[in-house]
């Protein structure tokens, strides 16, 4: 199967050793999006700026695999603290709209660059490669 490779300069640059998403048939898995401003790759500060940064970081991937939010069919959300809840449900109304996609949410001990969150997921889109 051929794979594509996904990389745009309106997200964070990996930070280590992946891709910023990977294109496979209808597929696209998006890797996990932190806080970072890709201008600056400088951390948000606060819960709700740090949850807000991360879905535009998950949304500019998207939209350079050639989808949009509505095309995520899978989030995975990662929280250092579970009390943020509220507020990432909140926040993740004001980018994705019914039927929402399918989702997690897993509390985690620590996050790369001591981010507060860090989301990734996987879309589905009509065109094929």
């Amino acid at each position: 199967m051929k794979k594509l490779f996904i990389q745009t300069d309106s997200a964070p640059q990996a930070i280590g050793n992946y891709s910023q998403a990977i294109r496979a048939g209808n597929f696209v898995y998006l890797s996990g999006q932190i806080p970072l401003d890709p201008k600056t790759m400088e951390m948000e500060s606060g819960i709700e700026a740090q949850v807000h940064r991360a879905f535009k970081n998950l949304c500019a991937v998207a939209s350079s695999s050639g989808g949009s939010p509505s095309d995520i069919v899978k989030l995975n959300m990662y929280l250092t603290d579970m009390t943020h809840f509220p507020q990432v449900n909140e926040i993740m109304s004001k980018y994705f709209k019914p039927p929402f996609p399918a989702r997690a949410v897993i509390g985690v001990a620590s996050l790369p660059r001591s981010a507060l969150v860090e989301i990734d997921a996987v879309m589905v889109i009509e065109e094929t490669l």
